[in-house]
């Protein structure tokens, strides 16, 4: 499998569109900060396909069409790839990394590198940008410094160094909770095309048992109170607000869930979707 390359102008603007992006094309941090913030609020974190048995193909053109042009949403190899393609058109220095995910693991439980994220070089200052983890996606990039709190549009992150590792934190709750530890080892098409066919495909992977959905919303100028993540587990949908209040729901049949994947979601649903099996007893 080729490595991302450059996307074609319209594709490049039919993304911008997408995410309803319209400021400045230049490489700067401003601009990376501008669609990193707006892509995780219009392009969902879902594993559709993989729970459905469908294929996920990495291959850009096919990012492209599912992510952009066919309104559905991806998991971390789809959304950071598409980024990666997005901000290499635009002439960043982009470089792929494999991640460990930690989140809500025991100490010291050793994973494989199944997480994609991005490092991406401004002037010779690394920083850390991710639009695929979920309900803890990042909403802005981070410098890659080690023991600072960093402010986003959502929770304050912070990254450590730890036996050889730079780890992700994110505060919940006043507590410091790690997502995922990663080295500055460049990864390639044919590391996460390995990575990204067993998660899509081992009977045992959490994104073939179940269903997860996950977009951040609110704009940070109106204040903490319109921010908010939506989080949908199988049959509970969440609602957490900055604030720290959170309101669940327990969705009850196929149709309620599909009007939650389409309108809190904004997911197109893809062709033979049957979701009846969350609603088996």
């Amino acid at each position: 499998m080729p490595q991302a390359t450059s996307l074609a102008a319209d594709d490049l603007e039919a993304y911008f569109q997408r995410i309803g992006y319209g400021g400045s094309r230049a490489p700067t941090l401003a601009t990376l900060q501008g669609i990193h913030q707006r892509h995780p609020q219009a392009i969902a974190f879902e594993n559709l396909s993989s729970f459905l048995g469908q294929p996920v193909d990495l291959e850009l053109p096919s990012l492209v069409q599912k992510l952009v042009y066919g309104q559905r949403g991806g998991y971390c190899f789809e959304q950071n790839g598409l980024l990666k393609s997005v901000l290499t058109t635009l002439g960043f220095q982009v470089t792929g990394l494999g991640a460990r995910v930690l989140w809500q693991l025991p100490p010291d439980t050793l994973t494989p590198r199944s997480h994609m994220v991005l490092l991406v070089d401004l002037e010779g200052e690394p920083y850390l940008a991710d639009v695929g983890f979920g309900g803890l996606t990042l909403t802005a990039p981070l410098r890659l410094i080690p023991n600072v709190e960093q402010e986003t549009p959502h929770e304050p992150f912070r990254l450590i160094q730890s036996e050889g590792f730079w780890v992700l934190q994110a505060q919940i709750a006043q507590d410091w909770k790690p997502l995922y530890q990663f080295d500055l080892q460049p990864q390639y098409a044919c590391d996460y095309g390995v990575s990204n066919w067993h998660v899509a495909t081992h009977p045992a992977s959490i994104f073939v048992t179940g269903l997860m959905v996950a977009r951040v919303d609110g704009d940070s100028q109106l204040g903490r109170l319109r921010q908010r993540r939506y989080g949908l587990r199988n049959t509970q949908l969440a609602t957490h607000y900055m604030t720290g209040q959170t309101e669940k729901r327990q969705l009850t049949s196929v149709n309620e869930l599909e009007a939650v994947l389409t309108d809190i979601f904004r997911l197109k649903l893809p062709e033979n979707s049957d979701f009846t099996r969350l609603f088996e007893s």
